[in-house]
């Protein structure tokens, strides 16, 4: 139809009825600009923008928009009260680690000894004295002795930092994954004393596959990527008053350091894991080899807030 025998556009009450697919996306930004919550607006706002932005730029097809909306569907089918697929998409594309860095770091010296929370934490982990073990069913591997230390940026000791521990076992499963292992097996919650220090035994950990049964999984196979995390331990320490550090330390010989599948390895990250296989160990009863970590972590000052617990 010629354009001077169109019908003029009438009104919805949103913006215009929508003729052509450059009208959508003013359209439906009106539409939400009605939001009462400015920070609501603004990242509804750009998300709109930019997903819109991302269908021209490749041209998405129907049949990729179905793909797309049913890998979404099936992430929210795979997460339960053990497993959380969303935050596992998240960590594989590198979501996750942009959000932690872009949030940490203030002070400028602690931005890349903050790293992502994952998706095995749990919020009740038990309350365990400083020196404990937090071995609770048998887990072979060799033993490892934990020395850490709570700092502000100015390398002053923060007593009374509760701190969480969890880890894999050495066969590469959180505890709430392998039927074998006692409820909380290497979990643990420790609270620093005056001298800022907390201390546990445990056992090395090992590096493992993420979970691939589920659409991060079809997504890592169609991109010919491994599934594998280096050996770490996580730790996330809360005090009123200090932002809640959340951080995890890599082993030093892992061979996937720079090719971690969530992209969480900084220089920073990677502790010192020392071997021993002369030296006495702590416990008398530990046989060599067993291994020690050393390591300071940095709290800067802030508003406490635990995280949303991924899993139950």
């Amino acid at each position: 139809m010629p354009t001077e025998l169109r019908p003029p556009k009438r009104s919805s009450g949103l913006g215009s009825i929508i003729n052509t697919e450059q009208d959508v996306t003013p359209v439906v930004l009106a539409a939400m600009a009605q939001a009462p919550n400015a920070r609501l607006r603004e990242i509804a706002a750009a998300f709109v923008r930019h997903m819109h932005e991302f269908a021209r730029e490749v041209r998405l097809t129907e049949a990729e928009y179905d793909i797309g909306v049913d890998f979404l569907n099936r992430i929210g089918q795979a997460t339960n009260d053990r497993h959380n697929e969303g935050i596992l998409f998240a960590d594989a594309i590198g979501f996750s680690t942009l959000v932690c860095l872009l949030n940490n770091g203030n002070a400028g010296a602690t931005e890349t000894a903050a790293a992502l929370l994952g998706p095995f934490w749990r919020m009740n982990s038990p309350r365990t004295e400083n020196g404990g073990s937090i071995v609770r069913s048998p887990t072979d591997g060799p033993s490892l002795f934990m020395n850490g230390r709570m700092t502000d940026v100015a390398g002053k000791p923060i007593a009374g930092v509760e701190v969480d521990v969890w880890q894999a076992s050495p066969v590469g499963l959180y505890e709430n994954q392998d039927d074998s292992q006692a409820d909380m097996n290497l979990r643990g919650k420790f609270t620093t004393g005056a001298d800022g220090r907390f201390s546990f035994k445990s056992v090395k950990p090992a590096g493992y596959p993420v979970p691939t049964d589920g659409p991060v999984g079809d997504m890592l196979r169609a991109q010919q990527r491994h599934c594998y995390r280096p050996a770490h331990l996580h730790f996330l320490g809360y005090k009123p008053g200090f932002k809640t550090l959340i951080t995890q330390v890599f082993v030093d010989d892992d061979e996937n350091l720079t090719s971690d599948v969530v992209f969480g390895v900084t220089d920073a990250l990677i502790g010192d894991y020392r071997r021993h296989d002369d030296a006495e160990a702590p416990e008398p009863a530990v046989k060599a080899p067993w291994y020690s970590l050393d390591y300071t972590f940095v709290m800067e000052a802030g508003e406490a807030k635990l995280p949303v617990p991924p899993i139950k």
